[in-house]
């Protein structure tokens, strides 16, 4: 093998043609972003503008509070018991028998920070004293936005029906 293989000639040309390459792809993206781009536009800004029919605005439109209470009135516990799996992770539903989370054994009108051997994160009694279904409600429809700073790592329940129905199943066992 021919030891001068890999001279400093030999080196030049390598780094050489793989500048070369490298131009011509960036010539390529060039090229390619003016014919596609309609030239002279920036990124992202409209070639032409198709005309559309106006149609009302959503800021008009009125948004329909609904009442939980008339929601609550209707909840079902059965339909509630389906969705307990998804708390039965961190949770239990034995008096004074913690998982992740606390007891929930009688968690409907008891005060929020009740047992004294479970190490609440603090951010809980900042937000309500007692867990009432409309307490409830709130925290399961969104843990961090209603107790910011707790730890509990559910995303939270969208639909007020679960959450409805999920109380008053949580509500059978006070």
């Amino acid at each position: 093998m021919d030891r001068d293989m890999f001279d400093t000639m030999t080196i030049t040309k390598a780094v050489g043609a793989l500048c070369a390459t490298l131009l011509v792809y960036l010539l390529g993206a060039w090229l390619a972003s003016s014919i596609y781009f309609g030239g002279g536009h920036e990124y992202g800004e409209q070639a032409y503008i198709i005309p559309v029919e106006e149609t009302a605005s959503t800021e008009d439109e009125a948004v329909e509070e609904v009442d939980f209470a008339v929601i609550m009135a209707s909840a079902s516990a059965a339909d509630g018991e389906t969705l307990w799996r998804n708390c039965r992770a961190c949770h239990v539903l034995e008096p004074g028998v913690h998982g992740t989370g606390p007891a929930l054994y009688g968690v409907v009108g008891r005060p929020v920070q009740f047992y004294d051997n479970f190490s609440y994160s603090g951010a809980l009694i900042a937000a309500a004293d007692v867990w009432t279904p409309e307490n409830l409600n709130g925290f399961l429809e969104n843990p961090r936005g209603y107790a910011a700073g707790t730890t509990m790592g559910y995303n939270g329940m969208r639909a007020i029906e679960d959450r409805a129905n999920l109380i008053a199943y949580l509500a059978t066992f006070n």
